[in-house]
């Protein structure tokens, strides 16, 4: 019998999820085969659809069911009756049972007509509302029965229906709306949590039989499905400046319409589709943009095959011009790579007339303070705003050079002619050199206008009416009219804000970049820019909070701490003494000209610089006075201002603000607290959601190529990563407080009144192991410390939580019970919300509340700990309980109770004392505590504000490149002084021989200069290595392109290299005394990396996948240790799994163990018996202490000498310059004058050696012979034995300080700061332990490191900064940064700050942003050549090793049981379904995940190791759900078992395996797999076979992943080629073979029956293997009786 199909969640939930998920609808089948007559317990049987049996009809089923009647009992015993009683249905699933217990098991019925037809609602778009409809109403068709056989929710899934409802159009990043309504009209929620498209229970009133549409369909031929938007909730007008139009998508229009014009091979350019699009699509310029249509173009290649080429700057008009700039923000919103496309125009002319076309438009008189309407020779506020956002993408990408040169020109000198010709001539006397270029100017434009009078010609445009001149004074004055029209009488245009928002924007990016930065600031000033904005109505308003905060970040950088200029950082003494000179400027002008203001020039400069003091005296101004001060005297406002010159306001607050005293950056940031309180953590435009989609600008700091100052870099990352962990930590609160539960409590006291008093308590209804309850009374605030001088918050704050653990069992408590000093945690204090709102599901009237607002979070607070008593006041620690006396006590803590003594913020507890809410400390009542890795932010925070406040100092090579200014070039080695560079390399092993030395130099000659090699081509005696190679004085190129092949074919331009081939000197007689050679035959390039990363400077090297990063950055290591043995190197990488690799490679070099020294907790995973930690390696000096001091003995008693010289190090090093030194030196002597007597004769003295050696009886136990009877052998022989015994005297000479420290601490810190050469650590942990480096006065020199691309760019800055300058100069000679951008950066979770603010740049995409020389590795050695051309796209010049092609490797050979390497596996919707989204951005794909478990289940049938085979997937839903279908399928069974990994694309990064099956999930759109890293890493991860699953017309169209994909589209099926009569252990077919008739898999469903059928062949063979012996008979062989007679189904293949 075959056995039903068990219920299949569909989703898995992360753990947070589950306690309040549901379970998904189950699907129909198994894609596992029919298993007839055999056991098929371990594996799911496969349904065909077309012989499924119908399901039995149960008594009394045919009845209807009124759904009103079904009460909560009924209810419960319907779940009951399907099993499903224990999963907690959501009221989504309830609905549905109701639907579906309509019909019970009746026979499907014709639909009956409705009784009353109902009003068609509204359309939602509002460009196209929806025409009323007179059609009758389309029928409810009954609900099917459910099918026997399903359990759970499939049970009561609903049947399609014949017209499929809509389904929401997917994007990426949910799209907010200030116009999309739900279903009944309501304006959607604005916490930004999805809008969830639940079913309710039918009233009488409404629709009975089926689930209510949102519209009923008229009665006509049915349409073609229209796939409407997602519904987002979505912020109100009056909350959110214009938002985005939402309307019924139709991406198969768009794809139609786009093939019609501009995708098919035979499109016809027409203008009017152009207008036509802009008009219908892109909002006609009257309203904002709506993003899923903009998205929908955008992908179907809009701008590359339609807008741009066929635009003409002379001909095209404005529309069309707008639709690119429209186009090209949609490609920054998506984070995609715009310029790039431009680039690739060889048309230089195209794209400046285009630059300037919108640039003239742009500096037009605006229709902003008219109709807002588009005219042909203006644009309107929203067209504006589109592109006020194109200049701040062009003003980020100045890398590129189109766009720099287009878009510099517009911040130059010309700017300044619009200054009033006072100013003007104050700025150019303040700096003489720009004079000179103001007068070369006015000299050109004479000169212009007179040549063109004496030709006739029209006079040129003035300077003043340029565009360059005029395009920023027009942008203000539309910015101010924009900010002065938005509210008026309490109105509000959300338009004009955005736009004014979107203005604040550019003025902030051109402001914080030095060359943008110059001439723009002038111009802000003159105009006063700053405090009209904060004098417009909007700056006050309740919906101009955003324009506030962007008010105030314009504000900071437009004073910021530095010289316009000539770009030096000032420091606070600089701002004061400045400041305080304007001050004199002023009082001598008001005492020699203004009689009113004589006493104000003569107070002190502390009471002029207060802002009242400024009021009150200005106040005794005339008007008219005021004025002249202004604009005459102080040349502060521009007479030609209009009425502003006129307001008395506004001229008072100019004055005021320019001589205020303003804080200081380091006083505001020392200030600050490092813990995010509930103001921060909730302010969705500080913090943005996980739902920001690009369609506003946030008043946060961006990270792009150039920087002020250091502390501008400083400043940026410190708040970025303090945001970014807010964010986190909010998430966190978020979930504890959603499983908490706390819910407000009215109880009634009796106080002896007549009236009973009532108390407001909370209450939590759950639980979270990640925080408990604090009772009433449990935190007390125990000590306030006085402030330190010249510090206004107390020095210490600390308090005192008792909590209770008693409720928490097993590893919960343990955690709990970890929690040791440093550890931060955090204090909630949560009133609770009402019954309903405290729900983990919530209802209607809470979706629109955030979780603070759910449940009444009033405070938060951050605390770090000190020390954790237990239940008996007892302090505990890691290793156990410790006494008040030290003493150490049981092995564990006593007691439920615990007291955590907390270090509380000293800067938060000071501003809760200014506002007097200090009080509320004793009202908090929860203790939260987070994970221990994602808890460093705060060390690290502090790390960046220790930087901030001290002298940041970089080494002087490295300063104007790490900033972004000056010529790239100048930090590399090649332009290094002569003085500092290595002229001669010892290459060490890194040369196998001399052929592999001149293949890495092929653009120089190679000169050998010791005689044996010189005799080479005369001898035959041909150079060996080891190589010393000498570079000329002027080899400027050696360090980058010694692998260049540019110059090879012209001997007479190469270079020449002096090569000296030297033979090492003994090592020892030893086997231990031999190095370890290097065997890898490193490339040209690895060579040339090897080479720079010697070379004082920076290096960085690219390296592709599978190009050998880490044995480059180990040979670097390596060479740079034997060239320069008294330095000391600092390895970092990203994870642990990257060090240990690198480390444990390092170890198997000739760098000795005991200058290798390991930090942080990743060495307890290294692969090695040996302990490189700091105790590890103290311990291991002292054990070698020992070892030698018996060595010593051994020979001192081999020399006759009392063996107590070996007592000590110190008696040690007496006995070795007493008697070994001495004996040597006697014995050398006597070797020489006996070889430079008269008449020598080798021969003759073969045993001279031998016997004068003095040390022959201490090397007794040598294996063999010792000497060798020839002379010059056995002095060399002799002379290594020396070296031996010379490094046991040196390692006890090191392990002297070991002897005389003590202290565990002091030989720990001795080992770190002077022992060891090579330190390997993270950036996370150099970060934590910056200040402990920084006390103990650790020195370093190089700094390498890997995974580079992956850090922070913050965390790749501090471990430069671990060490103090020496007189003011750092010691840092070298950076070597290996990595590669082209894959995945570091991980931020935010989108904004990863997209908005650019957080996820590293310090090595920055520089490679900034044109800094790279080299990059050419030749990979990982996978198949085929597999490699997927991303060798990516790389410039990427070829393979020999091994990839060589005969008889794995390579050659073909994967057994598929036709191809690799292939894209068309799949298509399973069950009528293809992606889903059961909880936001938690996408999963069931076919697919049933097609990649097939044939990872095939795989293992035909013999593939289980190791061998990884499953990735692109999102984190799919690789729950793939983890689900092995764990009922394949975890438990003996044949298939798991791959090593099923992971995401993103956290596999770094690994690879041989075979990988690649699940692509989505079938909407291509999702964030289009953002090319993560494709290159997708690609590139696979050795041998690589098959991926997705929907193929979607990713065909897909511009940014035709590279790679069409590889995989043009030369394979778009169906799986499998061969299943191949074994993985027999299969010996060539790779390049081609299979004559290979099955191709129509789908997954027939992937199961192949999987199935050799799941049979595999139990038959396990039945034979342990059948009896087989009886011969007359007739032949019986088979074992019982055996089951095996029928190949019909339709299916025969294997």
């Amino acid at each position: 019998a075959v056995r039903a199909p068990t219920s299949h969640r569909r989703c898995r939930r992360s753990t947070r999820d589950f306690a309040r998920g549901a379970w998904q609808s189950s699907h129909r089948s198994r894609l596992v085969g029919e298993t007839r007559g055999t056991d098929a317990g371990w594996i799911e049987p496969c349904f065909d659809r077309s012989r499924t049996m119908p399901p039995k009809n149960k008594p009394g089923a045919a009845k209807a069911l009124d759904p009103d009647s079904l009460t909560v009992p009924k209810l419960k015993l319907e779940l009951k009756r399907l099993g499903l009683e224990q999963d907690g249905l959501k009221a989504a699933l309830v609905a549905r049972l109701k639907q579906g217990l309509l019909g019970g098991d009746a026979p499907e019925q014709a639909p009956k007509p409705a009784a009353e037809p109902e009003p068609l609602p509204k359309s939602k778009s509002p460009a196209k509302p929806a025409k009323a409809q007179t059609a009758k109403p389309a029928k409810s068709p009954a609900a099917k029965p459910a099918a026997r056989g399903k359990r759970g929710a499939a049970a009561i899934e609903p049947e399609p229906k014949t017209e499929p409802e809509p389904t929401p159009m997917e994007t990426e990043s949910p799209v907010e709306s200030g116009k999309a309504k739900t279903g009944k009209g309501k304006a959607a929620t604005e916490n930004g949590g999805a809008a969830k498209n639940e079913e309710k229970p039918s009233s009488p009133a409404k629709a009975p039989a089926a689930k209510r549409r949102k519209a009923d369909a008229p009665a006509v031929a049915p349409k073609p499905p229209v796939v409407a938007p997602s519904a987002v909730p979505s912020q109100d007008k009056a909350s959110r400046g214009g938002g985005s139009r939402l309307a019924k998508v139709e991406p198969d229009s768009i794809a139609e319409f786009a093939a019609k014009h501009w995708s098919g091979t035979e499109s016809i350019f027409d203008e009017s589709v152009v207008q036509n699009v802009y008009d219908s699509e892109l909002g006609g310029g009257t309203s904002p943009l709506n993003l899923q249509i903009t998205q929908a173009l955008e992908m179907s290649q809009y701008l590359e095959k339609f807008l741009w080429p066929h635009f003409d700057p002379t001909k095209s008009s404005v529309k069309h011009a707008v639709s690119i700039v429209a186009m090209v923000n949609e490609k920054f919103r998506q984070g995609l790579e715009a310029w790039v496309f431009f680039e690739s125009d060889a048309d230089d002319e195209k794209f400046d007339g285009f630059f300037k076309n919108v640039m003239r438009l742009l500096s037009r008189d605006s229709g902003i303070g008219g109709d807002d309407k588009p005219h042909n020779d203006k644009l309107s506020v929203v067209e504006k705003t589109s592109v006020v956002m194109f200049l701040v993408r062009a003003f980020q990408s100045l890398e590129h050079e189109k766009v720099r040169v287009c878009a510099l020109p517009l911040v130059s000198l010309p700017l300044w002619s619009g200054l009033s010709e006072t100013r003007l001539k104050l700025e150019l006397g303040k700096h003489p050199g720009l004079d000179k270029h103001w007068r070369h100017l006015q000299k050109k434009q004479a000169k212009a206008l007179k040549a063109a009078a004496k030709e006739g010609k029209p006079a040129p445009v003035p300077l003043k009416d340029t565009t360059e001149a005029r395009w920023l004074p027009r942008l203000i004055d539309d910015f101010l009219r924009a900010a002065r029209d938005a509210v008026v009488d309490g109105d509000f245009d959300c338009d004009r804000i955005l736009f004014c928002e979107r203005c604040l924007e550019l003025l902030i990016d051109v402001l914080s970049q030095l060359p943008t930065r110059r001439f723009v600031k002038t111009v802000l000033d003159a105009k006063q820019v700053l405090v009209k904005a904060r004098m417009t109505a909007l700056f006050a308003h309740a919906h101009g909070t955003l324009f506030k905060q962007l008010v105030d970040l314009f504000s900071f950088y437009l004073g910021f701490e530095i010289d316009d200029h000539s770009g030096v950082a000032l420091s606070d003494e600089d701002m004061e003494s400045k400041h305080y000179d304007r001050l004199l400027g002023l009082q001598r002008l008001c005492f020699k000209h203004i009689e009113k203001l004589r006493n104000f020039s003569l107070l002190h400069c502390g009471a002029v610089e207060k802002r009242e003091v400024l009021t009150q005296h200005l106040g005794t101004l005339t008007q008219l006075e005021l004025k002249r001060l202004a604009v005459s005297q102080l040349g502060l406002v521009n007479g030609n201002d209009g009425a502003w010159c006129d307001d008395r306001e506004f001229l008072t607050e100019v004055i005021v603000t320019h001589f205020e005293s303003r804080p200081s950056q380091k006083k505001q940031i020392n200030a600050m607290p490092l813990y995010p309180n509930e103001d921060v953590l909730f302010d969705e435009n500080v913090v943005p959601s996980a739902r920001w989609v690009g369609d506003k600008p946030l008043a946060l700091p961006k990270l792009n190529t150039q920087f002020l100052t250091f502390r501008d870099y400083l400043l940026r990352n410190f708040n970025l990563f303090r945001l970014e962990a807010a964010y986190e930590i909010r998430e966190d609160i978020s979930d504890v407080l959603t499983r908490m539960a706390p819910v407000k409590s009215v109880t009634g006291t009796s106080t002896g009144q007549s009236t009973p008093q009532s108390t407001t308590q909370t209450q939590f209804k759950g639980w979270s192991r990640m925080a408990l309850p604090v009772a009433a009374g449990a935190l007390t605030v125990t000590q306030v410390k006085a402030p330190l001088i010249g510090e206004t918050k107390p020095s210490s704050v600390r308090c005192e939580v008792r909590v209770n653990l008693g409720s928490l069992k097993g590893p919960a408590r343990v955690e709990w019970d970890e929690l040791k000093q440093h550890d931060v945690v955090f204090l909630l204090h949560a009133e609770g919300g009402e019954a309903g709102d405290s729900s983990s599901k919530g209802n209607e009237n809470t979706k629109e509340k955030t979780v603070a607002e759910r449940f009444g979070l009033r405070r938060v607070r951050g605390g770090e700990v000190v020390e954790v008593r237990d239940g008996e006041g007892t302090r505990y620690n890691d290793f156990g309980r410790v006494g008040g006396d030290g003493t150490d006590g049981s092995s564990g803590p006593a007691g439920y109770e615990r007291t955590f003594v907390l270090q509380l913020d000293a800067a938060q507890y000071q501003l809760d004392v200014d506002r007097g809410d200090d009080a509320m400390y004793s009202s908090l009542n929860v203790l939260m505590r987070r994970r221990p890795k994602e808890n460093n932010f705060k060390s690290i925070l502090e790390c960046i504000r220790d930087l901030m406040n001290a002298d940041t100092v970089v080494p002087e090579w490295l300063h104007d490149v790490f900033l972004g200014y000056g010529d790239p070039n100048a930090a590399q080695g090649s332009n290094m002084p002569q003085t500092q560079r290595v002229k001669t390399v010892d290459f060490k092993d890194t040369f196998l021989d001399e052929t592999h030395l001149r293949e890495s130099f092929p653009t120089h000659d190679l000169i050998f200069t010791n005689a044996g090699a010189g005799a080479g081509s005369g001898s035959g005696n041909k150079p060996v290595p080891p190589f010393r190679v000498t570079f000329p004085d002027d080899s400027s190129d050696d360090a980058e392109g010694v692998g260049a092949s540019k110059n090879e074919g012209n001997t007479s331009s190469k270079k020449q290299l002096t090569v000296e081939s030297y033979s090492p000197p003994d090592p020892g007689p030893y086997p231990e005394d031999l190095p370890v050679l290097n065997k890898v035959r490193f490339t040209p390039t690895q060579v040339s990396a090897v080479m720079s990363g010697v070379q004082p400077g920076l290096t960085m090297v690219v390296g592709p996948p599978g190009t050998g990063k880490t044995d480059t950055a180990t040979q670097i290591m390596h060479v740079l240790y034997h060239n320069e043995p008294g330095q000391r190197t600092l390895l970092i990488t990203h994870s642990n799994a990257a060090l240990n690799d690198l480390f444990t490679k390092l170890m198997q070099r000739d760098v000795p163990a005991r200058y290798l020294l390991r930090l942080g907790q990743g060495e307890r995973d290294l692969d090695t018996d040996l302990d490189f930690s700091r105790q590890g390696r103290v311990d291991a000096m002292l054990t070698r202490r020992l070892e030698l001091l018996a060595v010593v003995e051994k020979l001192a008693i081999s020399l006759g000498v009392p063996e107590d010289v070996a007592y000590t190090c110190e008696t040690a090093s007496h006995f070795w310059l007493l008697h070994v030194l001495a004996r040597w030196e006697k014995f050398d002597a006597v070797v020489g004058t006996k070889r430079n007597e008269r008449g020598f004769s080798e021969k003759e003295n073969g045993t001279f050696v031998a016997q004068a050696f003095p040390f022959t009886e201490f090397f007794g136990d040598v294996a063999g012979d010792l000497f060798s009877q020839s002379f010059d052998a056995d002095h060399k022989k002799a002379a290594g034995c020396m070296r031996h015994i010379r490094g046991i005297f040196t390692e006890l000479a090191e392990c002297r300080a070991f002897e005389l420290l003590k202290s565990p601490g002091d030989r720990s810190n001795y080992l770190l700061t002077k022992q060891a050469k090579v330190i390997a650590m993270t950036c996370t942990h150099a970060a934590l332990k910056r200040r402990d480096f920084l006390k103990l006065g650790l020195k370093y020199d190089n700094l390498v490191m890997e995974e580079s691309a992956q850090v922070l760019e913050i965390e790749t800055f501090i471990p430069m900064m671990l060490q103090q300058p020496v007189d003011g100069v750092s010691r840092l000679k070298r950076v070597v940064l290996i990595g590669d951008h082209h894959q995945l950066p570091p991980v931020v979770k935010n989108a904004a700050f990863q997209k908005y603010c650019n957080l996820d740049q590293s310090l090595f995409k920055r520089f490679v942003r900034l044109g800094t020389p790279l080299i990059e590795l050419k030749d990979q050695g990982r996978a198949r050549p085929e597999l490699a051309k997927l991303y060798a796209w990516r790389y410039k010049g990427l070829g393979n090793l020999p091994n990839t092609v060589a005969l008889g490797t794995k390579y050659a050979l073909a994967n057994p049981g598929f036709s191809h390497a690799a292939q894209f596996v068309d799949v298509p919707d399973y069950d009528g379904v293809g992606e889903s989204s059961p909880s936001a951005h938690f996408y999963q794909n069931l076919g697919e995940a049933e097609y990649v478990v097939s044939v990872f289940q095939y795989m293992r049938l035909l013999g593939y190791p289980g190791h061998k085979i990884s499953i990735l997937t692109t999102y984190r839903g799919q690789k729950h759900l793939i983890r689900d279908v092995l764990n009922r399928r394949c975890t438990t069974h003996p044949l298939f078992g798991n791959p090593k990994h099923v992971s995401t694309v993103d956290k596999f990064q770094g690994q690879q395996n041989d075979f990988v099956l690649l699940s692509l999930v989505k079938t909407r759109n291509v999702g964030h797999v289009r953002d090319v890293r993560r494709l290159v890493v997708a690609m590139s991860r696979a050795r041998l076979g690589l098959y991926v699953f997705g929907r193929k017309q979607l990713f065909h169209n897909c511009l940014e992943l035709q590279p790679a994909l069409t590889h995989l589209f043009d030369g394979y099926p778009a169906l799986l080629s499998v061969v299943p009569t191949e074994t993985f252990s027999e299969c010996t077919r060539a790779d390049d073979t081609v299979v004559s008739a290979p099955y191709l898999v129509p789908d997954a469903v027939a992937m199961g029956h192949v999987v199935n059928q050799l799941f049979v062949k595999w139990q038959q063979g396990q039945r034979l293997a342990q059948a009896p012996p087989q009886v011969v008979t007359v007739s032949g062989v019986h088979a074992m009786r019982g055996e089951a007679v095996l029928e190949r189904e019909e339709g299916q293949p025969d294997y």
